[in-house]
């Protein structure tokens, strides 16, 4: 009769007295499913308002993105940090998560930038029978900018939101794998109000534009 080894695990059966599983960081990976195919991409170009789907196309869409974040860090005094290569993102982003968490602050912290190799789209070109350009899309790894949304939250702890600027626009979100264990804890929706600037339940605020 044949007897399978000994392994390590059979060793320590029964002698283990402690036991612990857990998450120390969980790492999400979002897509926008409608952005896969060329086909999508020229639809949604099209829906877009461009008359010609093109990688030029795309490229004013990741303009006005990325003009968009500078936005947002300008109106929301968010401090702007420009990654080098071969920096640890969470060290240099260390000192503003714990300036947030020692003001029991949730917040946006920072936003980083940073040039990275992403699989985004690109295009070949061909003339149309009547002269008209058209492209076919594929995917293709490029020298892309990214942006890292670093946040503080006062239960959850650190974490960021990684966003590409050119289509697909793929997205990483790294968490407290801890946090993530606990049951789900109750909660109310709450509203913006972008006049104030304040957090509150709908129509709490005491500001005329205060949304839901």
């Amino acid at each position: 009769m044949a007897h399978r080894p000994v392994t390590l695990a059979d060793i320590v059966a029964g002698h283990v007295s402690l036991e612990i599983e857990g998450f120390d960081r969980i790492y999400l990976n979002g897509w926008v499913p409608a952005l896969q195919t060329s086909g999508q991409v020229a639809g949604w170009l099209g829906w877009r308002g461009f008359p010609i789907a093109s990688p030029a196309a795309l490229g004013k869409i990741s303009q006005g993105f990325r003009a968009a974040v500078r936005r947002y860090a300008d109106g929301n005094d968010i401090p702007w940090v420009i990654f080098r290569k071969g920096d640890r993102k969470l060290d240099v982003m260390r000192p503003y998560l714990e300036a947030a968490e020692k003001a029991g602050r949730s917040e946006v912290v920072a936003i980083g930038e940073a040039r990275e190799f992403q699989w985004v789209f690109d295009a070949t070109r061909k003339e149309g029978p009547d002269g008209v350009p058209w492209f076919r899309f594929y995917r293709t790894e490029r020298l892309v900018t990214c942006y890292y949304f670093y946040i503080h939250d006062r239960r959850a702890g650190p974490a960021f939101i990684k966003v590409c600027a050119y289509a697909p626009y793929p997205v990483k979100v790294w968490l407290n794998g801890q946090y993530a264990e606990r049951p789900a804890m109750p909660h109310r929706v709450v509203a913006g109000c972008r006049s104030c600037a304040t957090w509150s339940r709908p129509g709490r605020c005491g500001c005329s534009s205060s949304t839901g």
